[in-house]
């Protein structure tokens, strides 16, 4: 879903900032693999018994793998010099919300993830939930925008930038949610 995610916010963006981002593209695959492989790990948490400390060491386990990913970034244009202070907190929420779906998810008796979302979820509470994942997402990936390191020529338009994504990432944040839940819940609907 994340992938999808992205997808859509790079296609509403401008033309033209489309055409200049363009060339940056292999690293923003490489950003969303980054965060599939972080929500692989913490949904592979939440199905065994979590742990006091399990938080602590998620955001540990984060951190190795942003480091592997800005160590396969070589010698990029752009550098990453992240903030955990800044992104630690908003992380960590997305971390927990992410691990209290995916146990509810798990405990319930199996017969797909249609059949276990709705088991756990009315419509508009699974909606929330998704847009709430969504949202906290597109709130890291704007806290991570302090810890680009642009050449001098694109800085000044970084903030325009930034802010443009975080719209979009908001509005395409409720209409991927809402549309994921209309998949799961139309047929229940219908039966």
């Amino acid at each position: 879903m994340l992938r999808a995610y992205s997808r859509r916010c790079f296609g509403r963006l401008r033309p033209t900032l489309r055409a200049a981002l363009a060339p940056l593209e292999p690293m923003l695959a490489l950003n969303v693999d980054k965060e599939v492989r972080k929500d692989a790990l913490v949904i592979a948490h939440a199905a065994q018994a979590p742990a006091p400390d399990g938080l602590a060491a998620l955001l540990a386990r984060a951190r190795e793998i942003d480091r592997e990913f800005i160590a396969r970034l070589g010698r990029s244009p752009v550098r990453l010099e992240i903030r955990y202070a800044d992104v630690e907190p908003v992380r960590g929420r997305r971390m927990e919300r992410l691990i209290d779906t995916a146990a509810r998810l798990l405990a319930a008796p199996w017969r797909g993830l249609r059949a276990a979302v709705r088991a756990c979820y009315d419509e508009r509470e699974f909606a929330a939930r998704l847009g709430e994942h969504l949202h906290l997402y597109a709130l890291e990936v704007h806290a991570l925008n302090r810890s680009l390191r642009v050449p001098a020529l694109l800085a000044p338009a970084r903030g325009l930038v930034a802010d443009r994504l975080r719209s979009i990432m908001e509005h395409e944040s409720k209409a991927l949610a809402g549309e994921v839940t209309r998949l799961i819940f139309f047929n229940w609907r219908t039966t």
